[in-house]
Formats: structure tokens, sequence, C-alpha cells
């Protein structure tokens, strides 16, 4: 018997029009997709709109007055594992993204989470990836060990679709099965 396929969502945490973490995004849903073992859900920050935080009550707490909260909450609950599509800006992560996190607490307990940064100069966006962790780990998040990093972002989605450069393919995969591997074990179900 095959088990249910994970159900991962590939989140782009730029809520930039222009930004590249769309069509980056779609291609990492398109390769997960193609595994055949996810049950993949793009998720867009930019369509989930999401003002800065303005919960009376704590994250912790679970008590959403908002129905847009309601609604975030509902969506990351009924995930098994995400994928963060992420910029570096100045050295750092996006303030939509660390916000998004900030609205939650209890729907992101146990879960791994897979990093895939990019920016248009060397690093990738590893920095970005690197700050992120410690905050995924303060929500109770699993990060992955692996993680991909792709620098020179401009001219890999010059056409408005991402061109993988050599080696990325294989980095995702790599992510990938951690995130499979991390998402069956009992302590991330």
């Amino acid at each position: 018997m095959n088990p249910r396929p994970i159900r991962l969502h590939v989140i782009s945490a730029s809520v930039r029009p222009t930004s590249a973490a769309r069509p980056l995004a779609r291609w990492a849903a398109a390769q997960a997709d193609e595994q055949g073992r996810f049950e993949v859900t793009p998720v867009d920050l930019a369509e989930i709109a999401l003002p800065f935080l303005d919960e009376p009550e704590y994250a912790s707490t679970g008590i959403y007055a908002h129905p847009h909260t309601r609604a975030w909450s509902a969506l990351v609950d009924s995930a098994d594992a995400f994928l963060f599509v992420l910029p570096m800006y100045n050295g750092g992560f996006t303030a939509p993204f660390k916000n998004a996190v900030d609205f939650l607490y209890r729907e992101w307990q146990g879960k791994p989470a897979g990093l895939l940064s990019y920016s248009d100069g060397g690093s990738g966006g590893a920095p970005a990836g690197r700050m992120l962790r410690p905050v995924l780990q303060a929500v109770g998040m699993v990060p992955t060990g692996a993680s991909v990093a792709v620098p020179g972002i401009a001219g890999l989605v010059a056409t408005g679709a991402f061109r993988a450069p050599e080696g990325v393919t294989d980095e995702l995969a790599a992510v990938l099965d951690e995130l499979a591997a991390l998402a069956r074990t009992p302590v991330c179900a």
C-alpha cells in the first residue's frame, strides 16, 4: 500500500509585483510534482495579502479575530511540509515573510521546511536562509540541513520562466528528499 502523498506547500515569500520568486517557485513546484510523492500547493504571499500583524492575541493562543488570519491558519495547517522560496534583501529575508510566519504558531509546529533562496549577486541569498533558520526553529519547524541558493537570478528568469543552472536541479532534489523523509517521521507528522 502506498502512503498518501506528502502535502507540500511551495511558498513564494516575496510580495514584490515583479519578483523572481514566482517563476522560481513555479519551477520548484513542478520539480516536486514530477516526483509523484508530493501533493503540491503553490502559495504566493502577494495573493495572501496579509496586513502587518493585527491580531490582538499572541499567535501561540490560537485565538484569531480576523478572517485573513483564520484563512492563513487553515492553509498552513493543511500542509505536511514547506518549501520556502525566498529572496535576499539587504542581507536578510523580507519583512512580509517574517510577518506571515509571526501570524501563526501551532500551525508550524513539527513541520519540515526546505529553503530555496536567490539573489542577483553571487551569494544566491544564502545569508537570508541562514538568518531564517532560527526563526523557523523558534516556531517549532524543522529546517532541512540541505538548502538551495541560486545566484544571478536576473539572468535566469529573463523570459518569465526559471532556467535552472547546472547542479540546481540536483540540489533541489536533495532538499525534497530530506523534506519527504522528515515529513514521514512521527515527530513531523
